[in-house]
């Protein structure tokens, strides 16, 4: 089949190779254009261009897919179908009628729970059971449009944002293969009932709150890990917390209750946490161990109260 694809990060290079290697006829790939990154701020491709380039895959990078000129080199393609994860760019009518059959979506949510732009984090936050991937006829609204095919994925006591990211990705990879080898397929509408939005990830929201219950604390780290980092602050000075998990003990919101080798016990506003893997300003993730031999602390220090 011939198609267009449209993506930008990790999530969505996945989904390209697996289509590629299906055998699909990748005529464009769109995505975002190369940003800054690294301690030299040099431009970086996407991972989905890497991908791309590898393949020898022509790729089309505009700011956006409103203007006439962006349109027109999308629609000289010819496709069938356009493929989108994780673009990045909003699709406008004229481009989602361009491809005979329309264009499709990988979303890492079971629809209609969880648009929008962060839906793994927002699953782990919410402490979910299950999430999952649905391929999603697309139209104007916001993860709006009828599911073709979606499949459930238990969501472990484990799971970070990290390794949750790698197993949707794969799932996503392999439903929307099934998907293009059996289109047309049915498209059901979302139902009306259960929607929730997972809107971005703003850095502010990773600051650790001691009052809060230590279950939904160990649910802040994970879903956190790895970007931006769960937030403490002790003495004044920001410490990452990158690995724990709910303990039962008590005491003042904040304190240290415990500390050896394995961990470091922090009361919570119900619980506690015991906390493996930190990571000081500046420094490496390191476990406690290591953390203490840099950075000794003690029973009865307190970690400071959000402002």
């Amino acid at each position: 089949m011939r198609l267009i694809f449209a993506g930008t990060p990790e999530f969505a290079a996945q989904a390209l190779q697996t289509i590629i290697g299906a055998g699909h006829a990748v005529a464009l790939v769109l995505t975002q254009p190369d940003r800054p990154a690294g301690r030299g701020m040099a431009l970086q491709p996407s991972a989905v261009k890497q991908v791309a380039l590898a393949h020898g895959i022509e790729v089309f990078q505009p700011a956006s897919l409103k203007d006439a000129a962006a349109q027109a080199r999308v629609a000289a393609v010819g496709a069938e179908v356009m493929v989108v994860a994780a673009y990045g760019l909003i699709l406008p009518q004229a481009v989602l009628d361009l491809p005979r059959c329309g264009c499709l979506n990988i979303h890492a949510s079971l629809l209609p729970r969880w648009r929008g732009a962060a839906p793994i984090q927002r699953a782990l936050l919410a402490g979910d059971d299950e999430t999952g991937v649905c391929i999603m006829q697309m139209e104007a609204g916001l993860d709006t449009g009828p599911v073709l095919l979606r499949e459930a994925l238990a969501i472990d006591a484990e799971d970070t944002a990290a390794t949750l990211h790698d197993k949707l990705a794969a799932l996503g990879a392999r439903l929307v293969v099934a998907a293009l080898a059996r289109l047309p397929l049915p498209a059901e509408p979302q139902p009306a009932a259960g929607v929730t939005y997972a809107h971005k990830i703003e850095k502010a929201e990773a600051a650790i709150d001691w009052t809060r219950p230590a279950v939904e604390l160990d649910r802040h780290l994970r879903a956190f890990n790895p970007f931006p980092g769960a937030q403490a602050r002790f003495a004044g000075q920001v410490v990452k917390l990158w690995r724990a998990s709910p303990v039962a003990s008590s005491g003042t919101p904040g304190s240290i209750l415990a500390i050896d080798r394995q961990c470091i016990v922090v009361a919570c506003g119900e619980g506690a946490l015991a906390v493996s893997e930190l990571q000081k300003a500046g420094g490496k993730r390191l476990a406690v161990q290591q953390f203490l031999a840099g950075h000794p602390l003690q029973v009865g220090d307190r970690f400071d109260a959000l402002n």
